[in-house]
């Protein structure tokens, strides 16, 4: 019977930030993970501009109408921001660009949803500066850590998600043999290249990448 009385009152705190995550009672713990995700969010733009080196617990505070010693709260450190501000950004990246091409059939038909999303993503863009990842790459990639990491794994992450699409289409005898690796390198540094063409003004380049991108696809059978 005790049980059964206070079983609601659990449920009640259960979902307040996702069904599968704990028990939440403390609506404080729910404020602090909003303006957490909201400072992170905001971070994500300063960082796509000015890198992450140029985060700030003053600067997000100041921008974002926050105390210093409240943002300061939330993250403790430079580093924790930066993790943070770069989980973000994935996110964000996931719901913009990844997730609406699972409906489509893995392989050739998938590669150029991906392809078409990311257009929009760097073409939007997504984030202030354009490409988060192009913008914090070059100055983490001889800096071993934490934050390194977190960025190559994201990298990693879209990178394999490419060559699998590659990988399917030639199983499915969509396109010719070819070689992945090599064709995801390829297509990642186009994927550069345009993104820093189109914040320069650059109308033509997102069809460049279309273009580059059938060249690989329309050697189907």
């Amino acid at each position: 019977m005790e049980s059964e009385r206070h079983g609601p009152e659990r449920d009640a705190g259960r979902g307040i930030l996702g069904a599968e995550g704990p028990e939440v009672t403390d609506l404080r713990l729910v404020r602090g993970a909003r303006a957490r995700q909201r400072v992170a969010r905001h971070a994500v733009d300063i960082a796509s501009l000015d890198g992450l080196d140029g985060l700030s617990i003053g600067r997000l505070a100041a921008d974002l109408g926050l105390s210093k010693s409240g943002v300061q709260t939330l993250f403790r450190t430079k580093e924790n921001l930066q993790l943070a501000a770069a989980e973000s950004a994935h996110r964000e990246f996931e719901r913009a660009v990844v997730r609406p091409t699972r409906s489509f059939p893995a392989g050739s038909a998938r590669l150029r949803a991906l392809t078409e999303h990311w257009i929009v993503y760097a073409q939007t863009p997504l984030f202030a500066g354009g490409c988060f990842w192009s913008a914090n790459l070059p100055a983490y990639d001889s800096r071993p850590g934490a934050v390194r990491d977190a960025l190559l794994a994201h990298r990693d992450a879209w990178l394999k998600l490419i060559g699998e699409q590659l990988r399917r289409a030639v199983g499915d005898d969509e396109i010719a043999p070819l070689d992945v690796e090599l064709t995801v390198f390829q297509l990642d540094a186009v994927c550069n290249a345009a993104n820093i063409a189109m914040r320069l003004g650059d109308d033509g380049a997102a069809r460049k990448v279309r273009r580059v991108v059938e060249g690989f696809l329309r050697g189907a059978r």
